[in-house]
């Protein structure tokens, strides 16, 4: 029992003495809440929980105020010493071939010892937010020629041989350190090569705050030349509009921004690119252009609605190249529907033209139902009375791209993006609702990257758009065309089945209830 008893008391005093040391948190301050301990302890060793609500304090939860370890405590220190070991390492290398020497970061001391530079006549130490400090011995002369900033701070000290000049709560002691280094430079533009943008924005921004207007020429100057990242070029940017140096790196900017009165307006650019893309002689590259553009058009779509910051996409301009494309659409049609075989050119490539002139339309036609203003071509559309017989002439194989014009159309309307007044929603279908039945199955098997079903839903619900007398001739002629043609004409049973209603279940419900209506009404006592 002794043996017993003396092991118990050693082992209880190994964890007395890790707990006084910190390694393990002291478990006997967990009090539980039966125990009995007053409101003013429990006030300091807890902090509670729950909402200070509670009816009842012994029922109240609680938990312990955490306090470091002396193990977490050294791994905090141990952390703090790498890192300043670290940065004394990165400063010191800065230093190693700086033009003065007795430079002091935290006590130790660093730099060479060479007589013939003497140390400086100014000891600028550099403070960081925590606590880290760099003492440097550098000169008077150079400092106030350099920067306007401490010419002003030793205006008032000319008399003095020794002076000290601090600068606290630093953000980025190493580049503070590289900054004053470059004050010691007559080719800064130079030195700075080799450095990334980061680096040299925190070198701009000290440059600024200093006023060493050399350095931010440098740092500007550098800028302009190198390549900058999508992130990097944000960082930029937010860099001179912070510092307020927008007016002095106006050639930096050029990168990223035209000057109005000398570069050509965004009309005609965007005019030279479509109309590029559109003539492309090689089939690849047009339709990876055209993708490209398309894809850049939405994004921009997207930021207009969302932030209001886009390229400024002209109604005359896209809809001059509208014009420009079905022009040549209706040359190319009537050429082909009076063409004779003894003539020399091959009516393949006149076919394949005629192909090429619809794809283009579709395209522009995208960009306008994105762009949200497409109305106007829906009316240029459904005019089209003569291209449509023309386009009655061609063999389907060559023409089908034409009728996805109009499924297009009929896509943005059923879903309401397109709105047009009711005549014009009229006149498109009588233009080429038969064009696109005759056409409807060679589309399918030509395309099959197009949803069908959004073009079949979107022709339904443009038809349900139209008077009820229209509603009625379309569909009993839609349903004449299906039973004949079958997956080849376009399957909108759906709304087939609400015109049905529309045409039979409400009017025979208002044929029975307004006699009752009326008889109730006579009935009603003065």
């Amino acid at each position: 029992m002794a043996a017993e008893s003396s092991l118990s008391t050693l082992r209880s005093r190994e964890v007395s003495t890790m707990i006084r040391q910190g390694f393990i948190p002291d478990q006997s301050v967990c009090v539980s809440p039966s125990r009995s301990t007053s409101d003013s302890s429990r006030s300091q060793l807890y902090s509670p929980s729950t909402s200070p609500s509670s009816s009842s304090p012994v029922t109240a939860a609680y938990q312990p105020l955490t306090r470091p370890t002396l193990f977490e405590m050294m791994s905090q220190e141990q952390h703090h010493q790498d890192s300043s070991a670290e940065l004394r390492s990165k400063i010191s290398r800065i230093l190693s071939n700086a033009p003065f020497h007795n430079s002091i970061a935290n006590g130790s001391r660093w730099g060479p010892n060479n007589n013939n530079r003497p140390g400086g006549d100014v000891r600028l130490t550099i403070v960081s937010r925590d606590g880290f400090r760099v003492s440097m011995d550098v000169h008077r002369h150079v400092l106030s020629e350099r920067s306007r900033y401490f010419a002003e701070r030793l205006r008032l000290e000319k008399g003095s041989h020794s002076v000290e000049v601090e600068i606290s709560e630093c953000d980025d002691v190493e580049v503070y350190v590289e900054t004053v280094v470059l004050m010691y430079s007559d080719d800064l533009k130079r030195k700075l090569i080799g450095e990334n943008v980061s680096k040299v924005l925190g070198l701009l921004k000290v440059s600024s705050a200093v006023m060493f207007d050399q350095g931010i020429s440098a740092c500007l100057e550098y800028l302009e030349a190198v390549p900058w990242s999508n992130d990097e070029e944000e960082k930029v940017i937010s860099h001179l509009h912070q510092l307020h140096l927008l007016d002095s790196a106006t050639e930096l900017l050029q990168r990223i921004s035209a000057r109005p009165s000398t570069s050509a307006k965004p009309d005609d650019i965007l005019m030279k690119l479509l109309s590029g893309i559109l003539q492309a002689k090689d089939e690849k590259a047009r339709h990876e252009m055209k993708t490209l553009v398309s894809r850049l058009l939405k994004q921009d779509s997207s930021s207009q609605h969302r932030d209001g910051s886009c390229i400024d996409v002209s109604h005359d301009t896209l809809y001059h190249i509208c014009h420009r494309c079905l022009s040549s659409l209706i040359l190319c049609l009537s050429e082909a529907t009076g063409m004779d075989d003894s003539r020399g050119r091959d009516r393949g490539s006149l076919m394949g033209e005629i192909a090429r002139e619809a794809n283009n339309m579709n395209w522009v036609v995208d960009i306008l139902i994105d762009w949200k203003i497409g109305d106007e071509f829906v009316k240029l559309w459904a005019d089209q009375k003569e291209l449509a017989i023309l386009h009655s002439k061609i063999p389907i194989m060559y023409r089908h791209e034409i009728s996805q014009i109009t499924a297009q159309l009929c896509i943005a309307i059923g879903r309401g993006c397109l709105l047009v007044p009711r005549e014009i929603r009229l006149t498109l279908l009588l233009t080429w609702l038969e064009g696109l039945y005759e056409d409807f199955g060679w589309m399918k098997r030509a395309s099959r990257s197009t949803d069908w079903k959004l073009v079949e839903v979107g022709l339904g619900q443009t038809i349900l758009t139209l008077p009820m007398s229209h509603q009625q001739a379309i569909m009993l002629d839609w349903m004449d065309r299906y039973l004949d043609k079958g997956d080849d004409c376009p399957n909108i049973q759906r709304a087939f089945q609400i015109w049905w209603k529309r045409a039979f279940l409400k009017q025979n419900a208002s044929e029975i209830s307004d006699p009752r209506l009326q008889i109730t009404v006579c009935e009603y006592p003065n």
